[in-house]
Parts: C-alpha cells; structure tokens; sequence
C-alpha cells in the first residue's frame, strides 16, 4: 500500500523559523509552487488589479491632484512601482536560496525583527483590502437592488451577504493555481463591466449641459494632506504586497516569467483601470462619486450589469490581492529607500487624517 501513495515534490525553500533550507516533502506555502504559466498569473495580476476598486479611483486619485498633479503623480508611481516590482522579482533567489514568502526575504536581509514587522504588515494589509472588497462587493449589490426597489435594504445586509460569498468562494478555492479555471469568467467580467462603463462615462462626459468643475478644494492643510493620500491610492492600486507569494506559483525561470507577468499588468492591467479613472474624472470632474456607478445616467440594463459583474469579478480579485551592485547603484537604491521612506509617513499621517476626519461624519452602522 505505501508504494501506491504518491509523494508531493520537494521544494527547496528558505525559512526563517527554521533558520535553514527546507528540502522536506512537507510545503513551507500554501499554495501549489512550481505549477503555473506566465500568462496565468499575468491575467490574474491584470483581472485582480481591474477589480470593484476602479470604480473609486476617480474620486480617490484624481480629485485631489487636479489634471497636472494627478496624471504625473500617475505616471511616476506608476512606473516606479513596475521598477520596484521589477527589481524585487530578481530577489526571489538570492545566494542559492529561494524565498517564497515576502516576510522570509525580509527577514534574511533584515533580520528576524523585520521577518515579523513584515508578517504583521502583510497582515493588516491584506485584511484592510478585503474589508474595502467587502465593503465595495455590498455596496453593488445595494445598487443593483435600488434599481428595482426604492425602499432598498440597508448596506449592512449586503455587506453580510458579500462576505458570506467571498467566505464560501475562498473554502472551495483555496489557492492561487485553483484560480485557473476562474481566470478566464473573471477577465469577461472585467471586459465586459469595464467598456460598458466606459461607454456610458464617454455618453456622461459628452453632455454639454453637465457643468464640471477640476477645482480642487478644501483649505490649504487638507489639499497637502489629500494630495498625499491620494498618491499612497495610486502606489496600492499598482503593487499586491504579495509579489514572492506570486512568484513561487510559477514555473521555472521563475524570475523571467514573473517579469513577463509584471509586463502584462503595467502595459495591459495599467493602461485600463488608468483609462477608466481619467475618463471619469473628465466626464464628473471634481463632483465624481465615491462610486462611479451610482453617478451613471443609464440606461437601467447597463448599470445593473456593471454592478452585478463588478460584484462577480470583485470575488476572484479578493482572492490575491540579490546581486552585487556598483556605487551608482547603491546611491540610487538608498535615494528610492529613503523617499519613499519619508512618503510613507507622509501617507500615513495623510491616512490617519482623513480617518479621524470622517469619523465626525459618519457614524456606526450609516447606511452609504
């Protein structure tokens, strides 16, 4: 009978707890390593960064950096955030070692400290961002059903509805190579809800009668402090905070097809959910909702769709989210370490803010 019993691959892989390489049959992830292709994760990185999250980009990006500030803002972090990922792709092994957990790589640079700095932030990243899909996964369902109902129920409900179906999408899906046969309905929502929402914002746009206004407002403190905010929106929605939990997925040259992933995400996945929220910040202007959809002028049949299929893609999306070098390197890389060091700080006090601001507003249990 034991010679019937198949035994998993071995995967030879750092791990800090361990202080050693593992070479055991027993996987130090949970996720399938070695078994997918470039283009499966690059759909995946595409379809899950095009996710219920652009239809807030408008309002999140752009609104508080006006048209100059904004596209630029979009265009440096963006591209900083492709150099960075880019770099990182190259540290999946380092010194005969391979890591396949971010917090295993900052653990053999920095330290153990910093092994579990990084677990707690990993952490609380990704909790803060399946909240934000929960939130988003209710607040399309609550529109959908004010199309046909005026009295419709409060957010709570479809809140608790959303997180039951994320709930069972991710117990019968439990990895990321279990996504594949997802991958292809999730990039025909996103398709679909995404020109069909352009469409309509075009049709917005286009209005002549619609007054806008690209004025950014508030006082002096709040525009330095909505600025910075709205740069750390644009720096989450280009990284996943999950790139060596990606990368080990994929098949060897590990590091060459991550780099064809991270392709296809900043020429494919960019250029849409950009296009999206320019063309929404051009057609409501300052005045665009925190949630694009609810602004849209119809018809019915087409809001019911970006919302129901917003609402489907946003459950697949929920599901993700070193070499020697000269002097000139070193300088550039400290220079990248020490500002974005700094904007990290700035952002979150920027964060902070705004929280404590809306916590005068709204209260426990609003239904919005």
């Amino acid at each position: 009978m034991g010679e019937d019993i198949e035994k998993p691959e071995k995967v030879e892989a750092l791990n800090i707890d361990s202080k050693k390489v593992n070479h055991d049959y027993v996987k130090p992830s949970a996720h399938a390593v070695d078994k997918d292709s470039w283009q499966q994760v690059g759909v995946m990185l595409v379809t899950s960064f095009n996710c219920a999250y652009v239809l807030s980009f408008s309002n999140l990006m752009l609104v508080p950096l006006g048209w100059a500030w904004g596209i630029s803002c979009l265009i440096m972090v963006g591209a900083f955030a492709f150099y960075a990922n880019w770099l990182l792709a190259d540290f999946h092994i380092i010194d005969d070692c391979r890591f396949i957990r971010y917090r295993d790589l900052m653990g053999y640079v920095f330290g153990r400290r910093l092994y579990y700095t990084t677990w707690i932030l990993q952490f609380l990243t990704l909790l803060l961002g399946n909240m934000g899909f929960i939130l988003l996964g209710g607040k399309a369902l609550k529109e959908i059903n004010l199309e046909f109902n005026s009295t419709s129920m409060r957010l709570q409900v479809f809140i608790v509805i959303t997180g039951f179906v994320y709930f069972l999408f991710a117990y019968l899906v439990p990895t990321m190579s279990a996504m594949r046969n997802w991958l292809a309905p999730s990039a025909i929502f996103t398709i679909t809800f995404e020109v069909t929402l352009l469409a309509i914002l075009l049709k917005d746009g286009k209005r002549s009668e619609r007054e806008k206004d690209y004025n950014i407002h508030g006082s002096k403190t709040d525009k330095i402090f909505n600025a910075f905010g709205a740069i750390a929106a644009i720096l989450v929605c280009n990284t996943s905070g999950l790139l060596p939990e990606i990368q080990s997925t994929l098949r060897k040259p590990a590091v060459v097809n991550m780099r064809k992933a991270l392709i296809m995400q900043f020429t494919i996945g960019l250029a849409i959910y950009y296009g999206v929220s320019i063309v929404g910040y051009w057609a409501y202007g300052s005045s665009v909702s925190a949630y694009i959809p609810s602004e849209l002028s119809g018809p019915k049949w087409a809001k019911v769709l970006i919302n129901s299929f917003a609402f489907l893609q946003s459950i697949v999306s929920q599901h993700v989210k070193g070499k020697s070098s000269n002097g000139v390197e070193k300088a550039w890389h400290w220079i990248n370490i020490i500002v974005f060091s700094f904007l990290s700080i700035i952002t979150t006090a920027s964060a902070i803010r705004i929280i404590v601001n809306n916590a005068r507003i709204y209260y426990f249990f609003a239904d919005t």
